[in-house]
């Protein structure tokens, strides 16, 4: 690279967001605790007496770490590799029978922000900390196969938030040129730790999840708003600031 090349790369500024690489729990749907619920039922029948001091500890672990690869949380919980994957499995079957009675559903203005962002020229990514099978069972059932541009787990992308691999992976596999044109959403510290460490421009955490804003700002985000439903609003605005 010559080194009139090296000075225009050094000072480019990307002008728009193209790509948003966005949550899914707490962010873009609400599953009214069921997520806690099978936590909670993988750790009993694994052991963990309800009620105890050990149990109230884990799954506060289990909050704290909302966001993450639930296997990379199992690990943590449980010393034996075995056990982790035990209770990892108990965790997606109780989640799929959760999903079976409709209770997962989507926060009101989510699936028009995506469009949105899709229609104004963005590509999208729907990322999470499930295993591919409960990402895909979440998707069928609200429709939105298909709705984003690409979907991610931890599994796809080797490692799961906080690491920035997911927003990395997206990145590559949408042909993007610089990590500056990201966005991401999301309602967790590990959303915005993720964010920080790949190198997006615009990190905004919603307060329709586990975090509250000032969680969210402690850990990197440059925005904090209500609802995902603000985001079109927001990337507007930063447009503007940009022309």
């Amino acid at each position: 690279m010559t080194g009139d090349a090296m000075t225009r790369d050094a000072s480019y500024t990307s002008n728009r967001l193209r790509l948003a690489v966005v949550d899914m729990v707490g962010t873009t749907i609400t599953d009214d605790g069921r997520t806690e619920r099978a936590m909670s039922r993988a750790l009993v029948e694994h052991g963990i007496e309800p009620g105890s001091s050990k149990f109230e500890s884990m799954l506060g672990y289990a909050r704290d770490t909302m966001g993450f690869s639930k296997m990379t949380v199992f690990s943590h919980l449980f010393d034996d590799a075995e056990v982790a994957a035990s209770a990892n499995k108990v965790f997606e079957k109780a989640y799929d029978e959760m999903i079976d009675d409709g209770g997962v559903r989507a926060i009101p203005g989510a699936e028009d922000a995506i469009l949105w962002m899709r229609e104004s020229g963005m590509q999208v990514c729907l990322a999470t900390g499930f295993g591919r099978h409960t990402q895909n069972m979440v998707l069928e059932s609200l429709g939105w196969m298909g709705l984003a541009d690409l979907s991610l787990c931890p599994a796809d992308a080797g490692r799961g938030r906080p690491y920035p691999d997911m927003i990395l992976t997206a990145v590559l596999a949408l042909d993007l040129d610089d990590v500056r044109e990201v966005a991401v959403v999301g309602d967790t510290s590990s959303d915005m730790v993720s964010g920080i460490r790949s190198g997006a421009s615009l990190i905004a955490g919603v307060l329709t999840g586990s975090h509250s804003e000032a969680t969210l700002r402690a850990a990197g985000a440059t925005v904090v708003v209500d609802s995902i439903k603000q985001l079109p609003l927001l990337v507007e605005k930063r447009e503007a600031r940009h022309l």
